[in-house]
């Protein structure tokens, strides 16, 4: 469990492919206290530490996992937000989130509001994910309230510096996607919804 407040950055420092997983060696500030098999979301995609090697650690990544996120995109060098598993006694400062991406967007709209920035994302309706106007929503793993929803597009305003900072890599028309994350909540309610024909 999460809550898509970004506790920081990782370095991508190798990546090695094994038939159709991919292994990703990271490095950030707090390899340290990393543990084996503990859940840690890159993005806001969930995945384990099966290796620690001094300030470096690896996750593994799965076919699934590679086409539903923009994970398979990443290069030697680039850094991911990264956000450890929240402990029981802890503060939601965020949303509830599972680590569980569904699919990918595209930015194609950035508003400076003077004071806030409003992201439009347009993603593929297609394959049965919705947005829900001030439900909430993940960009790369950082934790955002939807302030306007259709049917293949969504918008999110950013308010703060560290949010910003966050998403900002995702530019307008860039081949790189956001990762999506809704809460699940909501796909739920939706599937329900679809299915007794409501």
């Amino acid at each position: 469990m999460f809550t898509g407040i970004i506790e920081g950055l990782s370095k991508l420092e190798a990546i090695e492919k094994e038939n159709s997983n991919v292994h990703f060696t990271f490095s950030c500030a707090f390899t340290h206290e990393l543990k084996i098999d503990q859940s840690v979301a890159h993005n806001g995609v969930c995945l384990t530490v099966i290796k620690i090697n001094g300030h470096q650690y690896t996750v593994t990544a799965i076919d699934e996992t590679l086409q539903k996120t923009n994970l398979g995109n990443l290069k030697v060098g680039d850094e991911v937000n990264i956000e450890r598993c929240m402990s029981a006694n802890g503060r939601f400062d965020g949303h509830i989130v599972q680590g569980h991406v569904d699919q990918t967007g595209i930015v194609t709209s950035i508003i400076d509001n003077k004071g806030s920035w409003t992201y439009t994302i347009e993603y593929n309706n297609k394959l049965g994910n919705v947005t829900v106007e001030k439900g909430s929503i993940t960009l790369n793993g950082t934790s955002l309230t939807v302030v306007d929803s259709k049917d293949d597009a969504f918008s999110v305003c950013i308010t703060s510096t560290d949010e910003l900072a966050d998403v900002a890599e995702l530019f307008v028309a860039e081949p790189e996607r956001a990762a999506l994350g809704a809460v699940e909540l909501c796909l739920y309610s939706a599937s329900l919804y679809n299915t007794l024909g409501w």
